[in-house]
């Protein structure tokens, strides 16, 4: 075993077991003084930033990569204002989620714990690093965090803050911890300390979650690739449907929660077809469709089956023209990661069959895909967004970052 990662380990346990035992108030105290930490550091923090966006594109990272790597002040802001955030939202830990009485008299409960030590492998987000650990300290975890070369230098940086404001409060410094080597060679034998991580999530690409799959022999919380679909009903209000599509698509396409595939029924595509193009072409759109959509839109470049099963993470949209419901239901649920989906109609039993027929982690009715978030969704935060159905899916905020242990109330009753 790695002698870093041991020592990282071990401290991580440390801390965790100590961290497990503060208040509310004591978290929530160390979750504001890092928040004031990054602002205190938040020149050091750009200036870290604009180095790794220089390396970025003197090596040729596609836009959407550097547009995900890039903070400024209004994005530390939105870091900071997370941890605020969190610190206003209930504490699960020690919750008592129910008690009953058994037929031998004992008080049984189930109370809310921490998990103890998260391990995160992320990519070229370094906002990952700062909404990571707040959610994973409010929710009594220690975390290690390994994030992609190309933003090492800014988590590095927002590592530093964060540690600091801690410190300010009273915390080990190991609480939060960063891997200083992004090569591969230690990211694998990280997704292998087995005895110190009681949890492993990736967030990235497919190549980053599969090779974590593969890969780790702890255990593993699958989280967010998202080849996300947008179905027009026959039914639908077309305005609203071209609203929701450009939002969806075009407000950030590098996230996961962004379109990638258009499905359209055949009764409205020759009307829908050319308005979304028409509001799709100032963002200059690469459409690739089936040969129904091609021979409607001319500047459309023949999809391939690939296309279909693509998370673009770019301002590139796939268009399928269906003849019916059940066909549009069934081309989800080939390409579907199970990460959001969204249908746009005016019919209720429409909406409510695609609400049953759709087994995704979020699924929407007349919405854009975008409300995927665990700040849009209330929780402050995410730590990723789970595509699984064991522990936890879709936005994992504070309380899917806990277990929970029985706890039991006897009068000295012993079993005959």
């Amino acid at each position: 075993m790695n002698s870093l990662l041991q020592e990282m380990g071990i401290a991580a346990k440390a801390a965790a077991n100590s961290l497990r035992k503060a208040s509310t108030k004591q978290k929530n105290e160390g979750l504001l003084a890092m928040e004031a930490s990054l602002y205190a550091h938040q020149d050091a923090i750009l200036a870290a930033n604009a180095n790794d966006i220089s390396a970025a594109e003197a090596n040729g990272l596609p836009t959407p990569m550097i547009e995900r790597l890039t903070l400024n002040p209004q994005r530390i802001k939105g870091m900071a204002d997370s941890f605020k955030e969190i610190a206003q939202l209930p504490d699960p830990i020690g919750y008592v989620e129910e008690m009953t009485k058994s037929a031998d008299g004992l008080m049984i409960g189930k109370q809310r714990v921490p998990l103890g030590v998260i391990g995160i492998i992320y990519e070229s987000r370094p906002n990952v690093t700062a909404d990571a650990s707040a959610l994973c300290f409010k929710s009594g975890n220690a975390v290690i965090l390994r994030g992609g070369k190309e933003a090492l230098e800014s988590n590095k940086a927002i590592m530093i803050a964060l540690q600091a404001g801690l410190v300010n409060a009273g915390f080990a410094n190991e609480t939060l911890q960063l891997i200083p080597d992004p090569s591969r060679e230690l990211a694998n034998e990280f997704m292998k300390l087995n005895g110190y991580l009681d949890c492993l999530i990736p967030r990235g690409g497919a190549g980053l979650i599969q090779n974590v799959l593969k890969n780790a022999t702890v255990p593993v919380i699958e989280t967010g690739v998202g080849n996300c679909h947008l179905y027009i009903d026959k039914d639908a209000e077309l305005e609203m449907a071209t609203r929701i599509l450009v939002n969806a698509k075009c407000s950030r396409p590098s996230v996961c929660n962004s379109i990638e595939t258009l499905v359209v029924h055949e009764a409205v595509a020759d009307a829908f077809l050319p308005v979304f193009a028409e509001a799709l072409a100032p963002y200059k759109v690469e459409l690739r469709g089936d040969a129904r959509t091609c021979s409607i839109l001319p500047e459309a470049v023949q999809a391939t089956e690939e296309d279909f099963a693509a998370e673009f993470s770019d301002f590139i949209l796939a268009v399928k023209v269906v003849s019916s419901y059940d066909d549009a239901i069934a081309h989800i649920q080939k390409y579907s990661t199970g990460h959001s989906e969204v249908i746009v109609t005016d019919h209720y039993q429409t909406a409510q069959n695609f609400l049953n027929d759709i087994d995704a982690a979020a699924v929407y009715i007349n919405a854009s895909s975008r409300f995927t978030d665990g700040g849009c969704f209330g929780f402050g935060g995410e730590i990723g967004i789970s595509t699984q159905k064991l522990h936890a899916r879709g936005p994992m905020g504070l309380k899917e970052l806990t277990s929970y242990k029985y706890i039991i109330y006897g009068e000295g009753q012993i079993r005959s």
